[in-house]
């Protein structure tokens, strides 16, 4: 390693060290906020990575950071008892529109919170109700570095804009993925044998497929079949959820993902769900 960036490197080693320690102590002392503390030093940690040179280090290190918030993240949520739907929540829900909060309801099938009772809880980062859990994604910041490439923020901008420039960002402006196609598809559960309610056939289905995506191994963290489903998913798929949340102002679910063998193709479906 070059003689200069070794205080940058053992700057970005102390944060996902403290990082790594605060995660596993929220664990043992039930503190949210020793768990967002890690992620936060995580996460940050990785971002410096990224802008250093080396590409493989970077990915190693981002690989590595990024699955142990994810599979510590879902482990908490799970053990905290709620097992319904994970929504990424639009600017309407709060009173800063560039705020990113994600509602995962108690059980399934159950209504999300009004946008009164989401601004009550806006400014701290984990909320736990009766009726559901309040959290900001881990992805956030990837979200906010994803809108600065852009010059704009999602807000601005709409579905038809996100498919022209959502690939750009990730191929060349970014490097993460190979290549992104984003496509708005039918209800599939609109069928004869299983036909929709009219509140599913109200909500737009889009469908994503990234090839040759890093941070491969955090999907499969987040895909062992070993584990229950995770209400967090693979940090693209998220902050492609984030994207479109903000872009179409509506509430929006991640509603299946897959990838192939060798995690070189995720497929991810998201729900956008009409008021």
């Amino acid at each position: 390693m070059n003689v200069k960036l070794r205080p940058v490197a053992s700057a970005i080693a102390a944060m996902l060290l403290i990082g790594t320690i605060s995660l596993i102590l929220s664990l043992g002392y039930d503190s949210s906020t020793l768990a967002f503390i890690g992620l936060g030093l995580i996460f940050w940690g990785t971002i410096l990575f990224y802008i250093k040179p080396e590409q493989h280090a970077k990915e190693v290190f981002q690989e590595a950071a990024l699955s142990l918030s994810l599979i510590t993240l879902n482990q908490m949520i799970r053990e905290l008892g709620y097992k319904g739907d994970a929504t990424y929540l639009p600017p309407k829900y709060f009173t800063n529109p560039e705020t990113t909060k994600i509602w995962i309801s108690r059980f399934n099938q159950t209504s999300l919170p009004t946008p009164d009772l989401i601004q009550s809880y806006e400014n701290r980062p984990v909320i736990r109700t009766a009726q559901g859990l309040l959290i900001t994604p881990p992805v956030d910041q990837l979200s906010k570095l994803m809108e600065k490439s852009l010059g704009t923020t999602f807000i601005k901008t709409d579905f038809k804009n996100l498919q022209q420039k959502l690939p750009r960002l990730f191929i060349e402006d970014l490097e993460i993925a190979e290549n992104l196609e984003i496509q708005e598809e039918n209800n599939p559960t609109n069928t004869k044998e299983n036909p929709a309610s009219d509140t599913e056939m109200k909500n737009t289905i889009i469908h994503a497929k990234i090839t040759k995506p890093i941070y491969r191994d955090t999907f499969r963290s987040a895909e062992d079949p070993s584990q229950t489903a995770s209400p967090i998913s693979d940090p693209l798929c998220s902050a492609i959820a984030i994207a479109l949340t903000k872009a179409t102002g509506k509430p929006v679910r991640i509603t299946n993902t897959k990838s192939t063998e060798k995690v070189d193709t995720i497929e991810a479906t998201y729900t956008i769900i009409e008021d």
